[in-house]
């Protein structure tokens, strides 16, 4: 496919952009907001030159902090962009980094609003997180001058495959980035192989997200509200179906007085959740309504994590977590988090979106794979009658965190060669 194929149909398409946001806002009307950024027109010019990180949802988000902080110490004259495709990564850069950084929509891929983003943000430099080719985007930095990276890059063997299908127009894309720095040596394979010229693996910057001090304050606090005493299970960023498996694990696994907390990846579906478990008659309360906590309240056994920016408390208030999008065919979550906080991981056969830290985590014995429901509820039932057997998961759990951070400062390096290279327009 070219480039030029692909921005017709992107424009043929065009017409369908304001229906589909509609029908998106009627799950999450965030949607309906900035909708005027998604084509080029933003507010004010800023004042100081920009460094700009794209980072699409809250994955990315929550990955580039550290990385963040770095920019912040070591240009401080500049100011820092996060550009987002979706309102839950767009909220997650709020809570994250509050009014210390710009932030706005990506444009959609078209020719003129991608030249209006340009000549508005005038970028010395940007970053694109993770797997996110944007083809005339692309062309457009390069034509300009403006050092693009490709940094914390993940190309999963299913996504390769697609971006394989589109030819020359992923090659092209390929070449005209300034560095490609990928997760892992599996990944920087597979990117030379769609076209890339040269790959430089860095690790992934997931390792270097530190848990703040409100998030273990946080932790405390759930810890007292929930009761002091009670075993916690947590299922951690659910996708749809999955939640039916986790709910049948737990009933199979019988494990006297324990706490589950259920905590959908997407808010949009908090209601559907709650409907699922009112369905099976099961007691349980919402995060957003524990203030008042569960002492005195043992017959609720599940608790729905419908407040968004806590996973960190989550898993530091747990004695073990299943990391969802695994268990069904979605390629799982961040397992990492988990296990830097000491927590004994369980995750699912699914895992192809963080295949090389999931085979690690699990060959280390920070994380044990299960294959169903019923296997859930085998290892769950398990840990939770051996606390040596958690504690042995969650120190293997810190040490393979550990042993694998460092991205953030190479990717800093990259960063500033970039800056330093002059610029061609």
């Amino acid at each position: 496919m070219s480039r030029l194929l692909y921005t017709v149909l992107l424009l043929l398409l065009l017409p369908l952009v304001p229906l589909r946001l509609l029908w998106r806002s009627l799950r999450q009307p965030e949607y309906l907001q900035h909708c005027g950024e998604r084509f080029g027109f933003f507010g004010p010019v800023p004042d100081q030159p920009v460094i700009w990180l794209h980072c699409v949802s809250v994955g990315e988000t929550h990955a580039s902090a550290p990385l963040v902080e770095l920019l912040r110490q070591r240009y401080p004259g500049h100011a820092i962009l996060l550009t987002h495709t979706t309102p839950t990564g767009r909220a997650a850069s709020e809570q994250l980094f509050g009014e210390t950084v710009l932030r706005a929509y990506l444009p959609y891929d078209l020719p003129f609003a991608v030249g209006r983003f340009l000549k508005h943000f005038r970028p010395q430099v940007g970053l694109l997180m993770e797997t996110e080719l944007w083809f005339n985007l692309i062309h457009a930095c390069k034509t300009r001058g403006i050092p693009l990276l490709l940094v914390n890059a993940r190309m999963s063997a299913k996504s390769a495959r697609g971006y394989a299908r589109l030819g020359w127009l992923a090659e092209e894309a390929l070449l005209e980035l300034s560095t490609i720095a990928a997760q892992s040596k599996a990944d920087a394979e597979r990117l030379c192989e769609l076209g890339a010229p040269q790959v430089v693996v860095t690790g992934n910057l997931k390792f270097d997200v530190a848990p703040s001090e409100d998030a273990l304050q946080q932790a405390g606090t759930l810890r007292r509200l929930c009761g002091e005493g009670r075993l916690i299970f947590v299922a951690a960023s659910t996708r749809e179906g999955e939640e039916a498996l986790v709910l049948d694990a737990v009933a199979q696994a019988a494990v006297p007085g324990l706490l589950t907390v259920i905590v959908p990846r997407h808010p949009q579906r908090f209601d559907e959740v709650a409907a699922l478990l009112e369905k099976r008659g099961l007691p349980y309360v919402r995060r957003s309504s524990l203030p008042s906590g569960l002492q005195g309240k043992q017959e609720v056994s599940i608790i729905l994590g419908d407040s968004m920016g806590e996973m960190p408390a989550y898993y530091a208030a747990c004695d073990a977590a299943f990391i969802g999008g695994s268990l069904l065919p979605y390629g799982g979550q961040n397992l990492i988090e988990a296990c830097a906080l000491g927590k004994p991981v369980l995750i699912g056969p699914y895992t192809f979106n963080f295949e090389e830290a999931a085979s690690e985590a699990v060959m280390q014995g920070a994380a044990a794979r299960v294959w169903d429901a019923s296997s859930l509820a085998s290892e769950l039932r398990g840990l939770m009658a051996d606390a040596g057997a958690r504690k042995r998961m969650g120190e293997a759990g810190l040490a393979f965190a550990a042993a694998n951070r460092g991205a953030a400062r190479r990717t800093l390096e990259l960063v500033e060669a970039a800056l330093k290279k002059p610029a061609h327009r």
